[in-house]
C-alpha cells in the first residue's frame, strides 16, 4: 500500500517527497480513467468553484483516490480532479490545492501539476483568490500575470535534481505566455469584464501581510498578493508546458481598505466573481485548445 494513501491521519509535514516513480504511477491511473486525455488543465483558487457547472462532465475523482496525491486542508479546497469538456476542449479541472502554509513540502504542493503533465496536458490555466494592491486591483476584477515575485522562501526545483523533471537552472523570462495573456485580455475585453495584466507577490502565509508589507511590495511593483500558484508554475515551466494564471481579486491588500481581513470574505468574494471567471475561461477554451496543439 502506497504510504501516500496508508493513513488519514497523516499530517502535511509528515507526507513523504513524492519521486518521478510516483507521478508515472499516478499519471498511468489517471490515463487509465480517461478516454481523452485532456490537453488543457485548470487549477481552481478559493471559492472559484462555479466553473466546474460548466463542465460536461464525464468524471470525478476525488484526490484520497489518485496515487500519491496530497489532500487540502484548507475551507474552499475541496479536493477532487474533474475531466470532461467544455467548448470541445477536453478538460482537467483541479477543485482545490495544497499550500506550503499548510505544512506540505514544496515537491508535495507541485505533484499534482506534474502529474498532469506526465499524464498529456500541455496548457494549465492556474487562478486563486488574491488581494488587490494596485489601484485598479478592486474587488471582482481579474489580474492576467504577467511576472511574479516569489516571496515565499521556498523553491520546487530546490534539492536532490531528477533531470526527468528538466533542467534544473530554469528560464522563467516568459513564464506566463505572451500569446495565452493576449487571449486572455481579448476575451476579457470582449466580455467587458475589468481585467488587467499585473505582476503577483505570493507570499507564505497563512497570516495576511501587514500594511507595512503591502506599502514595500508596492514599491517592488506587486499588482496583487497571494499565498499559492507560483510553485505549480514553476514546476510546469520546468517540464516545458505553456501557462496563464489569473487572479480573482477578493479585496484590497491589508492597509488598503477599511475592514479587517477575512478567509470567509475571500470565500464569498470568490464566489460572487466565479461567473465572471466561468464566462473568461469559457471563451478561452476554444482558443487554448489550439494553443495546446502547438509544440
Amino acid at each position: 500500500m502506497s504510504p501516500f494513501k496508508s493513513s488519514r491521519t497523516r499530517t502535511p509535514a509528515q507526507y513523504p517527497s513524492p519521486t518521478y516513480e510516483h507521478a508515472q504511477e499516478a499519471a498511468r491511473y489517471l490515463q487509465s480513467r480517461w478516454r481523452v486525455p485532456p490537453r488543457v488543465a485548470i487549477t481552481l483558487g478559493s471559492g472559484l468553484d462555479e466553473v466546474i457547472g460548466r463542465l460536461n462532465l464525464r468524471l470525478k475523482i476525488p484526490f484520497s483516490l489518485i496515487p500519491h496525491f496530497p489532500r487540502p486542508t484548507v475551507s474552499g479546497h475541496s479536493g477532487a480532479l474533474y475531466l470532461g469538456t467544455r467548448k470541445g476542449v477536453s478538460v482537467a479541472i483541479m477543485e482545490g490545492r495544497v499550500h506550503l502554509y499548510e505544512g506540505y513540502a514544496p515537491a508535495v504542493v507541485v505533484f499534482p501539476a506534474r502529474v498532469l503533465a506526465l499524464a498529456g496536458v500541455r496548457v494549465f490555466i492556474f487562478t486563486c483568490a488574491a488581494g488587490g494592491i494596485a489601484p485598479q486591483a478592486k474587488p471582482g476584477s481579474f489580474m492576467i500575470f504577467a511576472d511574479h515575485l516569489n516571496l515565499q522562501g521556498a523553491n520546487p526545483l530546490a534539492g536532490t535534481h531528477d533531470v526527468r523533471w528538466g533542467a534544473r537552472f530554469v528560464d522563467l523570462t516568459g513564464a506566463y505566455h505572451p500569446r495565452l495573456r493576449r487571449l486572455a485580455r481579448q476575451a476579457a475585453a470582449k466580455l467587458r469584464l475589468p481585467c488587467f495584466e499585473g505582476v503577483y507577490a505570493s507570499v507564505l502565509g497563512p497570516s495576511y501581510e501587514t500594511p507595512a508589507e503591502i506599502r514595500a511590495l508596492t514599491r517592488q511593483g506587486a499588482g496583487a498578493v497571494g499565498m499559492s500558484t507560483v510553485p505549480e508554475v514553476i514546476a510546469a515551466r520546468q517540464l516545458g508546458r505553456q501557462v496563464l494564471a489569473i487572479a480573482t481579486i477578493t479585496n484590497r491588500a491589508a492597509g488598503l481598505a477599511r475592514r479587517a481581513l477575512s478567509h470567509e470574505d475571500v470565500l464569498t468574494q470568490g464566489g460572487a466573481a466565479a461567473r465572471n471567471l466561468a464566462a473568461l475561461l469559457d471563451a478561452l477554451l476554444p482558443r487554448l485548445g489550439e494553443e495546446s496543439e502547438q509544440p
